[in-house]
């Protein structure tokens, strides 16, 4: 492995995450300016923001005929959000859960990922699969729309100055400065998204791997950076339900808009690997539905929940790893987890499950 594939990857994991901040923080700036909630400006705009790198990655990958990278960036990156980013973030401090994540935003999230895993089942995510992802999405987003504009509070303009800064409403031509930033963002997203994607694909060369356990794998965790940056920003801030709500509106925005549009680009849509059918998606979903019964115990999450959600990911990627490697041992893993480890796992949440029900009641 040489080291120009090494600094390809970094290189385009820098420019992914710049990237990703100036496309937020001028389009956030230029949506206030013209006078859209903050709170709108959040659900849309910042979920977007935090989301294109995964986009830019996929969208090249699938243009670039790599399908395997387009597909393991999503499910690996949504995979990483949850067990990963909720999980660090919960282990540094406990994690508020908004009701509405709860009772709006969770199940959709869940519906999406069996949506998308439907879609994939017969082997293929086919272009007019990605007009539907996308048509799903723009019906959430005017959603979102309508409702912030109707849920607006006073506290919004003041949490909307702490995380991009004031607008200046004196500068006359301030807008061009927020356009800037936005074209800067959009350049080097996809310089960004090129350099990782050509790196990525020299790496599974190189060491003999699959290109969907690259995606799975760096190019996800990569991608989910700013996702990440955002998150553990926000707990040491304080503002523990925005760390949350970060990832649950990523999860959403991967599954309906980074693999619709990858698919709707691709000339033949994406080839799902059946490894990915069999393994990764129902990984992805088991993670969304576990969400539930733990965000409803006291609308919160406690470190030793993060901790659960944090050893899982070290299993997933022990797994892939020596999946990958084709150690014989990979069996017995298998066979602990299967047998021991998720059934106790899932009688764990079911008990927080009925316990908090039992409370709501």
């Amino acid at each position: 492995m040489t080291l120009l594939i090494v600094g390809n990857l970094f290189a385009g994991l820098a420019l992914l995450v710049l990237g990703a901040e100036s496309l937020v923080r001028g389009a956030a700036q230029l949506a206030r300016r013209m006078g859209i909630s903050p709170l709108v400006i959040g659900l849309t705009v910042v979920a977007f923001g935090t989301s294109a790198p995964e986009a830019a990655v996929s969208i090249k990958a699938s243009l670039s005929g790599s399908g395997d990278i387009a597909v393991g960036n999503v499910i690996g990156s949504n995979i990483a959000n949850i067990l990963l980013i909720l999980g660090l973030s919960a282990l540094i401090a406990p994690l508020k859960v908004a009701r509405q994540l709860i009772r709006l935003d969770v199940p959709i999230m869940i519906l999406a990922g069996l949506l998308s895993f439907a879609l994939a089942w017969n082997g293929r995510i086919s272009r007019l699969d990605g007009s539907l992802l996308l048509a799903c999405l723009l019906g959430y987003t005017i959603f979102l729309v309508i409702a912030g504009k109707r849920e607006k509070q006073p506290r919004d303009t003041d949490e909307f100055a702490t995380q991009f800064g004031a607008p200046s409403t004196t500068a006359r031509f301030g807008w061009l400065f927020h356009l800037l930033l936005i074209a800067i963002g959009a350049g080097l997203l996809i310089t960004g998204s090129n350099l990782l994607v050509e790196g990525a694909v020299a790496l599974a060369r190189a060491l003999g791997l699959s290109e969907l356990i690259i995606g799975l794998t760096v190019v996800a965790v990569g991608t989910s950076l700013p996702e990440l940056a955002t998150s553990l920003l926000a707990v040491y801030r304080g503002e523990r339900d925005i760390a949350v709500g970060n990832v649950v509106g990523s999860c959403i925005f991967n599954l309906l808009l980074v693999l619709g549009a990858s698919a709707l680009v691709a000339s033949d849509g994406l080839s799902i690997s059946p490894n990915a059918l069999a393994f990764d998606f129902p990984v992805m979903l088991a993670a969304f539905v576990a969400c539930l019964p733990i965000f409803l115990s006291g609308y919160s999450i406690r470190r030793w929940e993060g901790l659960l959600f944090f050893g899982y990911y070290l299993a997933y990627t022990l797994h892939l790893a020596m999946f990958s490697s084709g150690l014989p041992v990979i069996e017995l893993f298998r066979h602990a987890m299967s047998r021991y480890v998720l059934p106790l796992t899932a009688i764990t949440l079911a008990v927080i499950f009925l316990r908090a029900w039992k409370h709501q009641r």
